[in-house]
């Protein structure tokens, strides 16, 4: 069995009833459930839809997100997740740069990497290297300043929690920043790369080894291991092209917002709601949200 779930952005409810009923019917689904009014809907199916990437197509014209899984298995036992662009509405080192005076040579070389045209290692030391004698002092600015939740992180994080999901943010950027959004969100650990620094500057490196793709993906199997879970227990989401390995190892994974080489991989991907969405297509309810 399989489960269809339709949702769109909270902000911009656009699902309407007809909607759901002309798919379901068409799909000869079962009864339609609301999980938020005008926002988030599901019906169970028999089989997979022939049709399923042509409906989404033309569903993402009318600002609506399709998701069909496995019925079986969705509410998940841990949270697997990016930071920037996933957790948080920027990217850490392009906030920092733009501090450093920087900001469009080092946004232009982060969206190409984000994309899979660059190496990301190499990608990582030459930004970095362009932040070299910025105060160390800048990152608290930043993160005062400039750094905000991705809308609906707040509720993810909480209901799953309470759930007794375990939870891991694992980034490309930097410790300096994962280390206060994963306090602040719950995460049960975090992991990044470091910015080194001396005598109150940044020296223009990161620590080694760089943590990039697979070290996304080793977390993933070294925490499922320590928890005794298996990998398909495991909700990952990420929107870059070093999120690939763990989103196509996880059980589900979430392609947010996500760079369309990456998206294209991707079996669930969400371009117009929230985080809550992953809520969602686990099956809850948005009046069993927490937080």
């Amino acid at each position: 069995m399989f489960v269809a779930t339709l949702l769109c952005n909270p902000a911009h409810p656009v699902l309407e009833p007809v909607l759901i009923e002309s798919l379901r019917n068409a799909w000869g689904g079962g009864e339609a459930e609301w999980l938020a009014l005008g926002i988030a809907a599901e019906f169970s199916l028999e089989q997979m839809p022939d049709n399923r990437w042509g409906v989404w197509d033309d569903l993402q014209q009318i600002g609506v997100d399709l998701v069909i899984q496995a019925s079986e298995g969705r509410k998940k036992k841990m949270l697997l997740a990016d930071m920037d662009s996933t957790m948080i509405q920027q990217e850490c080192i392009d906030e920092l740069a733009e501090e450093a005076g920087v900001g469009a040579r080092v946004k232009e070389i982060t969206a190409r990497a984000m994309n899979g045209e660059l190496d990301f290692e190499g990608a990582l030391t030459e930004r970095v290297g362009l932040l070299k004698g910025l105060p160390e002092t800048v990152i608290a600015k930043v993160l005062a300043e400039r750094i905000t939740l991705m809308p609906g992180a707040r509720r993810l994080l909480a209901t799953m929690k309470a759930d007794d999901a375990y939870a891991a943010l694992v980034s490309g950027g930097f410790t300096a920043f994962t280390t206060q959004v994963a306090a602040e969100l719950g995460f049960d650990e975090n992991r990044a790369n470091t910015l080194l620094t001396e005598d109150g500057k940044l020296t223009g490196d990161a620590g080694r080894p760089v943590l990039g793709r697979e070290a996304k993906v080793e977390a993933l199997q070294q925490i499922t291991a320590r928890l005794g879970i298996a990998e398909a227990e495991v909700m990952a989401v990420g929107d870059g092209a070093n999120d690939l390995g763990m989103l196509k190892r996880a059980g589900a994974g979430v392609a947010l917002h996500a760079k369309p080489s990456v998206a294209a991989e991707c079996d669930i991907r969400i371009n117009h709601g929230d985080l809550t969405a992953l809520l969602y297509i686990q099956g809850y309810a948005q009046n069993t949200f927490k937080g």
